[in-house]
C-alpha cells in the first residue's frame, strides 16, 4: 500500500513552518506498514507535469491532502489534476476547512473520494487498510464519503491519546528548504482548548479537553529540533500555558538537560504568572504571543474572550520582568466594532508598544466551523461579504459591521503595512550608510534573504542553471560562486549585492552545497536534514 501526502501551496508571507499535520499522518501510516511519500508545494513550485512524473514514479494507491480555508482552492485544483492523471487513485482531504464543510466539499468536488474530519492519524491508517482491501470504509469513524445513495457520514471518532502517536515523520519533509528560507520549525506538546472564542474553530477541531504529551518525549523532540539549526522553534499548541504543571514540567526537563534551545509559544494573559514566565525564560523561551483581539471590554465580552485590559497590561509587565518578549495580536472587525472601538484598540497598541510589547493586526475571517460564521447575522450583526476562500487570509476584510465597512478595515491594514515598510526603509538607509550594526539590520537582512531564496526555489534556478562544465584550472568555491551568480542573476529580481550576500550566507550555513562529478560542477539545495 502506497500513500502520497501533499501539502498544497501557501503564501510565504504567512511564515509557514514545515507542515506538522502531514508529518503526523505520515508517521502513523509508516508505523502501520504503509509506504509514504510527501510532496510539499509550499517550498517546491507546483505544476501538473511535475505531479504527473511523481505519480508515475511512486504509483500511489491513495493521495491525501490537507488544507486550511485560504489554500483550499489550491488543494482542490491538485485533487482535480490527480484524478485527471490517474482516476484509479483514491483521494482524501483533511484539515479544518473540510472538517466543517464535508458534505459541501464532497458535493462540489467530484475528484474527492473521502473527507477525514477532525484529527486524522487513526482515520487515515484505517482508511488505507480499507482501500488496500477494496472495501467501503463504513466501519472507519471520522469519514464522509460517497456511495450509490449519496454522501455518508461514518460517525464521530474519539480523540486519540497523544502519547500513542509516533513522532512526526520529519525525515519525509524538505526541512532544509524551510531552514534556508529562515522559517521556524514547529512542534506541539498538547492538543485541546477549553476556551470558547467565537472566531476560532480549534475547540471543535481538537476538543475542549486538554490532552498533554509526556514531557520527556516532548523534550526529546525539542532536543532533536534544536540540533537542526533552525533560528527558532515554535511550540504551536493552541495554548501552551493552559496547564501549569504541564508547562513547568517541560521547562524543568529542558533545564535539567542543560539544553539551550530558542523557542516561542502561545499563551493567554490570564494563564501566565511570574513563576511560569521565569521557568519559560530559563528553558529558552524568547517570546510569547498573546491573542488579545480588542481593547474594548464590550467586544471582549461579545467574543467570549474572558480577559480584561488590566490583565493584558499585567501580563506584559510580567514578561518584561522575566526577560521574555511579549507579542500581542488584535482582530479588527469583531462584533460590535465601531470607529470608536477601532480607535480604542489602535491607541492601546501604541500604549503597549511603549511598555515593550510588539503587536500586530488581522481582520476578522469567519472561517467555517466558527460561531462567528454560523451565527454571523442572527446573533452578531456581522455581514459576510464573500465566500471566496482565497480571500480568507485575515489580511483583507471579508465582513462588515453596521458601523464599520471593509474599506475602513482595509485602510487600517494598509496603513500598518506602510508603517512597517517605512521602518524597514529606515533600517536600510542606516545599514547602507554603515550606521546600523548587524542586530539592528537583521530584520531587513532576513527579509531580503527570504525573498531571494523563495524566488530561486519557485523559479527552479538551481535545477535549470546550477550545473555547468568544470573549467580548466581546477575548482574553488570562490570561482564557483561567481559562476553560479552569473548564471542565475538574469532570472531573479534581486540586485547583484543582495544576491551575492544571499548566496554567500547560504553556502556558509550549508543551505546550498557545491559538488563535482564527471567534470561538472553542481549547486543544489540541501533539502533533507
Amino acid at each position: 500500500m502506497r500513500v502520497l501526502l501533499i501539502n498544497p501551496s501557501y503564501p510565504i508571507s504567512e511564515t509557514p513552518s514545515p507542515p506538522l499535520g502531514p508529518a503526523f499522518l505520515a508517521a502513523a501510516l509508516e508505523e502501520a506498514g504503509v509506504e509514504v511519500k510527501l510532496l510539499d508545494f509550499v517550498v517546491f513550485p507546483y505544476d501538473k507535469p511535475s505531479l504527473e512524473a511523481e505519480l508515475a514514479d511512486f504509483a500511489p494507491d491513495m493521495a491525501g491532502l490537507t488544507s486550511v480555508t485560504m489554500n483550499f482552492e489550491n488543494a482542490a485544483a491538485v485533487l482535480k489534476d490527480i484524478k485527471a492523471i490517474d482516476p484509479d487513485i483514491k483521494t482524501v482531504m483533511g484539515g479544518p476547512h473540510v472538517t466543517f464543510l464535508a458534505r459541501q466539499v464532497l458535493d462540489e468536488n467530484p475528484a474527492l473520494d473521502f473527507v477525514a474530519v477532525g484529527e486524522g492519524e487513526k482515520t487515515l491508517v484505517e482508511l488505507s487498510e480499507a482501500v488496500d482491501s477494496g472495501r467501503i470504509p463504513r466501519d472507519v469513524p471520522g469519514l464522509f464519503y460517497r456511495d450509490g445513495a449519496g454522501i455518508r457520514d461514518s460517525g464521530k471518532r474519539e480523540f486519540a491519546d497523544l502519547n500513542s502517536l509516533p513522532m512526526p515523520a520529519r525525515h519525509l519533509l524538505p526541512l532544509g528548504r524551510y531552514r534556508a528560507l529562515g522559517m521556524p520549525v514547529s512542534m506541539t506538546t498538547s492538543r485541546g482548548c477549553p476556551f470558547q472564542c467565537i472566531f476560532c474553530a480549534g475547540r471543535k477541531m481538537v476538543g475542549a479537553k486538554f490532552r498533554r504529551r509526556d514531557p520527556v518525549r516532548v523534550v526529546d523532540e525539542l532536543e532533536y529540533l534544536d540540533s537542526l539549526d533552525f533560528h527558532q522553534i515554535n511550540i504551536a499548541d493552541d495554548l501552551f500555558t493552559a496547564n501549569k504543571s504541564h508547562c513547568l514540567a517541560i521547562c524543568r526537563e529542558i533545564t535539567r538537560r542543560n539544553l539551550a534551545p530558542r523557542w516561542t509559544s502561545f499563551a493567554r494573559v490570564d494563564t501566565v504568572s511570574p513563576e511560569i514566565l521565569d521557568a519559560m525564560k530559563s528553558a529558552g523561551c524568547s517570546a510569547v504571543s498573546f491573542g488579545v483581539e480588542s481593547a474594548n471590554r464590550d467586544i471582549l465580552a461579545a467574543i467570549r474572550k474572558k480577559i480584561s485590559i488590566p490583565q493584558v497590561e499585567a501580563a506584559i509587565e510580567m514578561c518584561r520582568e522575566a526577560g521574555v518578549i511579549p507579542h500581542v495580536s488584535f482582530v479588527l472587525g469583531l462584533p460590535g466594532e465601531t470607529p470608536g472601538t477601532l480607535k480604542e484598540t489602535l491607541d492601546f497598541g501604541e500604549k503597549i508598544k511603549k511598555m515593550g510589547a510588539s503587536h500586530g493586526f488581522h481582520v476578522l475571517a469567519p472561517f467555517p466551523g466558527t460561531e462567528a460564521r454560523e451565527e454571523a447575522g442572527r446573533r452578531y450583526d456581522i455581514e459576510i461579504l464573500t465566500s471566496d476562500w482565497s480571500r480568507y487570509d485575515a489580511n483583507r476584510a471579508v465582513t462588515r459591521t453596521p458601523l464599520v465597512g471593509p474599506e475602513t478595515l482595509n485602510e487600517i491594514i494598509v496603513e500598518w503595512e506602510e508603517k512597517f515598510d517605512e521602518w524597514l526603509g529606515k533600517i536600510k538607509k542606516r545599514r547602507d550608510s554603515g550606521e546600523a550594526d548587524e542586530e539592528e539590520a537583521w530584520p531587513l537582512s532576513r527579509l531580503e534573504h527570504t525573498v531571494v531564496i523563495y524566488d530561486m526555489m519557485m523559479k527552479r534556478v538551481l535545477e535549470k542553471n546550477g550545473t555547468w562544465a568544470e573549467e580548466n584550472g581546477g575548482f574553488s568555491e570562490k570561482t564557483a560562486l561567481e559562476k553560479l551568480e552569473e548564471r542565475i542573476r538574469p532570472f531573479l529580481d534581486a540586485d547583484p549585492d543582495q544576491l551575492r550576500r544571499t548566496l554567500t550566507f547560504s553556502l556558509e550555513k550549508n543551505y546550498l552545497r557545491f559538488s563535482r562529478e564527471n567534470g561538472r560542477v553542481r549547486c543544489r539545495w540541501v533539502d533533507y536534514l
